[in-house]
């Protein structure tokens, strides 16, 4: 009798199977439901049908293209949080030297700074978490002082030159996450803003570094979108229209799905006039091509830098009631000459994907313009002057610049790779925090005056030593002036604001010096821009 209901299950089972197989109607999505279900009641071991049904949608995902994802809960929270603008927390941005949480700066107006929290404590535990002395990730750490809004992070800290413990009762706040990284003047005339990511408040942030490089005389910009890897569409857009006219198209995207749909700028900009300069490289993608490609397709920017990532698919976020979340391709972005920003992928080959980078600097494509070759028919031309370029993924710049790697060196990697830099940084601005601040008032004096003396040199390489990185005098001599650009950039990072690293570092990036000499031409700014003879 046992035997027998099995056997007649299945025999129920066969059926279905073959009657559906006749008329050939039975759903596929039902199919699915279907399988699960069987798996479920009928394996031989006991599985976690949670884990089968997640490894099912992925899948099926990986047999659509790369950039079509599922995400657990917490690794949806993960995703989301940075472009959200904010989070619940304590407000410091710290970094760990060995294992210890060192505060390089509390977040100004936020509960940590409130509560007598200063750059250079050492936090050693968050409530009854000892973070100090256990070498925990800084996922894991961000973890224990982040949490919701109104709760409480009870923390213990040491501070320099004070003997007792110092313990603070901070009240976690939302605390913004920002995407301008820096904002500066570079000269009397020439404005830099960098954006990271485009998160919901990207386009708040760039109006407003704007408005203040405007105040102190800014008529021309350099927009920095290296190594940024995009995020939402509307703050792309939004800055876009700040550049251009009224009835200008700042992208499209096609879908035969879901149609057409084009993103036309409403009015008329606030910065028609001055020049404008974009710097981009390889890993700059999806909102950063359509930022540039925009600008580059209604001639209003030159783009400098090397040709971009090439992503151009269009996620539409599915949420799930348990927080995980299918992020699924919806459309393709083109650009408004028609250009598809999507590099060429085959469904199904994440690995050659994935590689893509890696091959195209096999092929020489990072260090030589002559190595990059497009077909005619992927010739295409702007919108006002008629200037060609070309798509096939990604955007090419106007002016294109080789990567640089005449700095860099085995000893170098290192020292970075070792935290032996950022040690010897924290280390010297400990001690120096009062002394520096009282010379140069202003970050301007600092950037202009301070010189990393042979002295601090020979201190990095003793700290790399006890780091347990050798010494080559060769490849020392190789990047040391890249070495004391950085220093010298991270030191002013921690006392001053975080545009400091950029305005220290930036003469060093050959990206940068290209743009910054053709938007100080105008001479040379118009030759980019002019319409083919």
């Amino acid at each position: 009798m046992f035997l027998l209901i099995p056997a007649l299950l299945l025999a129920s089972a066969l059926t279905l199977a073959v009657e559906t197989r006749a008329d050939n109607k039975f759903p596929p999505e039902r199919k699915l439901v279907y399988a699960e279900q069987i798996i479920a009641n009928y394996y031989v071991d006991a599985i976690d049908t949670s884990a089968v049904v997640r490894d099912a949608i992925v899948a099926m995902l990986k047999t659509l293209d790369p950039h079509s994802t599922y995400t657990e809960p917490e690794e949806t929270k993960e995703l989301t949080e940075p472009l959200e603008g904010n989070f619940s927390g304590i407000g410091i941005r710290f970094q760990m030297v060995k294992d210890t949480l060192y505060v390089i700066e509390a977040v100004s107006g936020g509960p940590s700074e409130r509560m007598g929290i200063i750059p250079g404590d050492r936090i050693i535990s968050c409530n009854d978490t000892l973070i100090s002395g256990v070498k925990m990730k800084n996922s894991a750490i961000m973890k224990v002082l982040r949490g919701p809004r109104g709760t409480v992070a009870n923390l213990k800290a040491v501070r320099k030159n004070v003997a007792d413990t110092l313990e603070f009762r901070v009240v976690r706040e939302e605390i913004p996450i920002f995407s301008v990284d820096a904002s500066y003047m570079v000269n009397d005339s020439v404005g830099y803003v960098a954006v990271s990511r485009f998160a919901a408040s990207t386009a708040d942030e760039v109006a407003d570094a704007m408005k203040e490089l405007k105040k102190k005389g800014m008529r021309h910009i350099i927009i920095d979108l290296m190594d940024n890897g995009g995020g939402y569409l509307r703050p792309s857009t939004d800055i876009a229209d700040r550049f251009l006219r009224r009835g200008d198209m700042v992208v499209y995207t096609e879908s035969p799905q879901n149609g057409s749909t084009s993103y036309i700028n409403q009015k008329d900009g606030d910065f028609l006039d001055g020049r404008v300069v974009v710097l981009v490289n390889q890993y700059s993608a999806s909102a950063s091509e359509i930022l540039s490609g925009a600008l580059q397709d209604n001639d209003r920017a030159v783009v400098v830098g090397r040709r971009t990532f090439g992503k151009g698919l269009v996620q539409r976020p599915f949420p799930f009631p348990d927080g995980s979340m299918i992020r699924l391709t919806v459309s393709r972005y083109h650009t408004p000459s028609g250009r598809c920003i999507q590099k060429p992928y085959t469904a199904g080959d994440e690995d050659g994907y994935n590689h893509d980078l890696l091959n195209r600097y096999k092929a020489g494509e990072f260090t030589s313009q002559d190595s990059i070759h497009f077909a005619d028919s992927l010739l295409f031309h702007t919108v006002r002057l008629g200037r060609p370029v070309y798509g096939g993924g990604g955007i090419m710049p106007d002016k294109f610049v080789p990567i640089d790697t005449t700095f860099y060196s085995d000893y170098y990697r290192d020292l970075l790779a070792k935290g032996a830099i950022n040690s010897f940084v924290i280390g010297y601005v400990d001690a120096n925090r009062k002394a520096i601040t009282k010379k140069y008032r202003r970050i301007e004096d600092f950037d202009r005056s301070f010189t990393v003396t042979p002295a601090m040199m020979q201190e990095l390489i003793a700290t790399g030593t006890r780091e347990g990185v050798e010494y080559n005098e060769e490849q020392f001599n190789t990047s040391k002036a890249f070495l004391a650009s950085v220093i010298k950039g991270l030191i002013g990072r921690d006392l001053y604001d975080q545009s400091a690293y950029r305005r220290i570092v930036n003469p060093m990036n050959p990206v940068f010096a290209e743009g910054l000499e053709i938007i100080n031409d105008p001479k040379l700014y118009k030759s980019y821009l002019s319409a083919p003879k």
